[in-house]
């Protein structure tokens, strides 16, 4: 996402398009996630409230649930793991290039840090509160201070932060399943326990209410990037390991390490994602945060045999690839598409459908989906950079 979130620097060994592609397909899973909460009720306050409820296929098995169920449970959680692998894997190649000219590490990088976590501070604000970036930005700072330190402490580090994240994950856990009886989930669009005026507030309200909302209401708005602090900067290291390892890289070495990946994260991680998402609400902290990042390991190793054996089309590793070389640019835009088309300051496709079951909301995916996809092309055919890329490039690096 920018040269900040992966820049891969040029090395004498060929490498595949696997980062660019891996890139392109977290960008367009994590919106398979959020399109879920731009279209529920009470939005971005309803995933804390209740409003962001999900099928139940369990006691309903009709097409549109199961469709919805699967949906949902391959995305959810695992693409976001994705990503902030391959922050990781970015925060690596830049060290590596600083290292081979002599520069001090972290040096300046603080600078990055600073201008990501901007970027991430007005997509908060002003489009869209389960902002990526502002967490991104600070975890980058201490996994660019341990990159400089030996990989014994890198190691101490990646699996406590690991084990106190799991310690976290289980106590929700506990305190979910012991604060209700039962782990159903509600089906439809209903509005569970949410506030009434803030059902309103996106159905209806002006742009700036709903950023008055967000600044009101800020601490609650950014609690998933405390809690998975741990997660984060587990992934940011297991990152810089797989990168070492040469998980990314056109050679024998690297395709044994892809079929590893894949066989391990995907023959664990989906069994584990049936029965957490058969098990209900109570287990959406085990789900998300948990399995999801197995998976997400799975999905790397997965997507690189594809690449490796040709089994993509060309039409698509080219759109992946756009969508991954223009990352950060994308991101903003499908949630600013998601805005425009769904709350009441656009179109308000999210009141007009609402209670007409997940077809809809899948196929808008997949159309702000394609969009990305069409529009990062026609972009590059023209230009080195997505527009936000290139601007944070002119920002960090003037004179050039």
């Amino acid at each position: 996402m920018a040269d900040t979130l992966i820049a891969p620097a040029r090395r004498a060994t060929a490498r595949l398009p696997l980062l660019d592609v891996l890139r392109g397909a977290a960008i367009l899973g994590t919106l398979m996630t959020n399109v879920w909460i731009f279209t529920s009720p009470g939005s971005e306050w309803g995933v804390l409230t209740g409003g962001l409820t999900s099928a139940d296929p369990l006691s309903d098995p009709s097409a549109a649930d199961i469709a919805e169920t699967v949906f949902r449970a391959l995305a959810d959680g695992k693409f976001l793991a994705l990503l902030t692998i391959l922050f990781g894997v970015g925060l690596a190649i830049q060290y590596d290039s600083a290292a081979r000219r002599g520069n001090p590490w972290p040096g300046r990088y603080w600078r990055r840090a600073a201008f990501l976590f901007a970027e991430g501070t007005v997509h908060f604000l002003l489009v869209f509160a389960w902002d990526v970036l502002m967490g991104y930005a600070l975890t980058a700072l201490l996994v660019a201070w341990l990159l400089a330190r030996s990989e014994k402490v890198r190691r101490r580090a990646m699996w406590t932060a690991g084990a106190l994240h799991l310690v976290m994950v289980s106590l929700l856990t506990l305190a979910l399943t012991g604060g209700s009886q039962d782990g159903s989930r509600t089906s439809g669009s209903g509005s569970g326990g949410l506030d009434p005026d803030v059902v309103a507030l996106y159905a209806e309200g002006s742009w700036f209410d709903q950023v008055a909302f967000r600044l009101e209401n800020f601490a609650a708005l950014r609690i998933e990037p405390v809690f998975s602090f741990g997660l984060l900067v587990f992934l940011f290291l297991l990152g810089v390991r797989l990168h070492r390892a040469g998980a990314f890289t056109a050679s024998d070495a690297g395709r044994r390490v892809r079929t590893r990946m894949a066989g391990w994260g995907l023959g664990l991680g989906l069994p584990l994602t049936v029965a957490t998402t058969l098990g209900g609400g109570d287990f959406f902290a085990v789900g998300r945060y948990g399995v999801a990042p197995l998976v997400a390991v799975g999905y790397i190793g997965l997507i690189g045999i594809a690449l490796d054996r040709l089994w993509l089309p060309k039409p698509l590793v080219t759109a992946l690839g756009s969508v991954g070389r223009t990352a950060l640019s994308c991101y903003v835009a499908q949630n600013l598409l998601c805005v425009l088309l769904c709350y009441g300051i656009g179109l308000g496709l999210a009141t007009r459908f609402a209670d007409t079951g997940p077809w809809w909301v899948m196929g808008l995916w997949a159309a702000v989906s394609l969009t990305l996809v069409a529009g990062s092309w026609l972009w590059l055919r023209r230009f080195d950079r997505g527009p936000l890329e290139a601007l944070q490039h002119r920002v960090l690096t003037p004179g050039r």
